[in-house]
């Protein structure tokens, strides 16, 4: 299995890679076109602001290149949320990849602190070969300020101030807005199930 880690220039990269590592698979972290396109398996990670991510990626040609991609996509947080078709981020809208219908906004937590941080279970509205193994009400860890409103997309929700998609999915592309890497058996399950996908 060739596993690539797209190297945006704004992720924790380390924690994802050692997350495969432990399913038995050795990914490679590029940002090389070539390398990518010839993948098994592409994975978008991202931590910090979607303008600098996106001007990252507009910065190494990237764009282009994912949204071409046939094979399994996965992108995880603010990676999840780069798939969208706009990003609104400070008062400013960012174009996203397009990869997925809708928008990311400022995540409504109501009287709950800002940002959403810690462990939160998962409601699963859809059957995918994703989820294969999982069950509603198990956690999933969170880090973000951001999220994607529920819509035909949406495999699991969260609820914190206001429901938001926790798990998304459009044609052979994936998003988790938690961090697998860092949720335990249930994560895990989650990235090797993803290994795992048949197109």
């Amino acid at each position: 299995m060739s596993l690539v880690i797209v190297d945006t220039g704004c992720a924790n990269l380390a924690s994802v890679r050692y997350a495969f590592e432990r399913l038995g698979v050795a990914p490679i972290i590029s940002d090389d076109a070539q390398v990518i396109e010839a993948a098994q398996r592409i994975v978008l990670p991202g931590v910090g602001s979607a303008p600098f991510a996106m001007k990252n990626i507009h910065a190494k040609n990237l764009k282009p290149v994912l949204q071409a991609l046939t094979q399994p996509v996965i992108g995880i947080c603010l990676g999840m949320q780069l798939l969208f078709e706009t990003l609104d981020e400070g008062g400013k809208k960012v174009a996203g990849l397009g990869l997925v219908k809708g928008s990311v906004s400022k995540l409504d937590t109501a009287d709950l602190p800002a940002p959403h941080m810690g462990w939160n279970s998962l409601e699963l509205v859809k059957e995918d070969p994703l989820l294969t193994g999982v069950q509603s009400g198990e956690f999933a860890y969170f880090v973000h300020s951001y999220a994607a409103d529920l819509s035909e997309a949406t495999l699991a929700q969260t609820e914190y101030g206001a429901p938001f998609s926790a798990i998304v999915r459009q044609n052979n592309v994936w998003g988790c807005q938690f961090h697998p890497e860092r949720s335990s058996k249930t994560g895990a399950k989650i990235l090797k199930n993803f290994l795992d996908i048949k197109l």
